[in-house]
């Protein structure tokens, strides 16, 4: 499986509609889909998955006219693995993984959204040698590759009820392996977000990025379960044996849920429902790091310094996702990248 970093053929975006729970802010979420869309169409092909009469920005763009339950392209769209290490991307070598989607354990309706790889396929908007394996739940925001035999993932998500059951973790991490070409898994045992609905998404939390180095969630003793993973992202070494370069990224103020979210000086119980804010849930596109804000000027801008250790050859871009994660996603969540 290729790593975020390698050179892309397109972007999916899986335009948000009035069918979507998305409808009581469709203007504002549309414009952030709109942002994304301008940004990713300037360095490489954007497709596009929404329903026909769906406004859309006029852009360069390969539209798939579908409906959908949804719009999170990470966790429906394919999952991408080439048949060697080449990184040619010669259509003979990519493979495209269909796996079943179901709501993150059942929690939504999905059935649209489960159905939207076979259709892009059969329309040929995606190239590649298809693969089903709809009777393996996975999503694309649970996986993370560094492109060399390595994938992380969580424990909390891929043994969460109603995913994969009864396979034990061991069955889990063979088929991963096999899928994904995997030399090894990695689990992560500690990290979670408050009012996170994936039970825990590795994007959430940490991410493999170039050079043996991990950026992740940080925090305080007020989050012991966000302390405990960072003590344990120090004991991980690499393939052949040594350390990853830990980058610690900061964790957003608390942003809380609609209709009560600003509520002057109101109790957290007024305040309504903490959302999952987190800058781990950033996009590598060709020649540029999409990271998500929050209106919080000094973190955001910290979150951004670090990204950019990171990835010192792209420009980041930020995008304002407060609008995003009113349905407990971000940036990452909204999108899927092909090879």
């Amino acid at each position: 499986m290729p790593a975020e970093w390698e050179p892309q053929s397109m972007i999916q975006l899986t335009w948000p509609h009035k069918d979507t729970d998305w409808a009581p802010i469709l203007p504002e979420i549309t414009a952030v889909y709109e942002q994304m869309a301008r940004e990713i169409s300037k360095r490489e092909r954007l497709l596009i998955v929404a329903p026909e009469g769906a406004a859309l920005p006029t852009l360069p763009s390969s539209v798939l006219h579908l409906t959908s339950n949804d719009t999170w392209a990470r966790d429906h769209g394919f999952i991408t693995v080439e048949k060697s290490s080449s990184i040619s991307h010669q259509l003979s070598d990519i493979i495209l993984l269909d796996f079943c989607f179901n709501g993150w354990g059942e929690k939504f309706e999905a059935t649209l959204d489960n159905a939207i790889n076979r259709h892009l396929y059969d329309q040929g908007l995606v190239m590649g040698t298809y693969e089903s394996h709809l009777d393996f739940v996975l999503e694309g925001g649970s996986i993370e590759s560094d492109g060399r035999g390595t994938i992380f993932t969580t424990t909390c998500c891929l043994m969460a009820p109603h995913r994969n059951q009864p396979l034990t973790q061991q069955e889990i991490e063979d088929r991963l392996k096999q899928y994904l070409g995997a030399e090894r898994i990695v689990w992560i045992n500690h990290g979670s977000l408050i009012g996170d609905d994936t039970d825990g998404h590795i994007d959430t939390l940490v991410r493999i990025c170039p050079n043996d180095t991990l950026l992740y969630i940080g925090a305080d003793d007020d989050h012991p379960d966000l302390v405990a993973m960072e003590q344990e992202l120090r004991t991980l070494r690499t393939l052949d044996g040594r350390p990853y370069r830990l980058l610690r990224l900061p964790l957003p103020r608390p942003i809380y849920d609609e209709p009560f979210g600003r509520v002057l000086g109101g109790s957290a119980a007024e305040k309504g429902d903490r959302l999952p804010a987190t800058y781990a849930n950033y996009l590598v596109i060709n020649g540029a790091v999409l990271v998500p804000t929050y209106a919080q000027p000094d973190l955001d801008a910290e979150a951004m310094r670090i990204i950019a250790l990171a990835y010192p050859d792209r420009d980041i871009v930020p995008i304002d996702c407060r609008t995003v994660i009113k349905q407990h996603g971000s940036l990452h969540c909204c999108t899927m990248q092909y090879y």
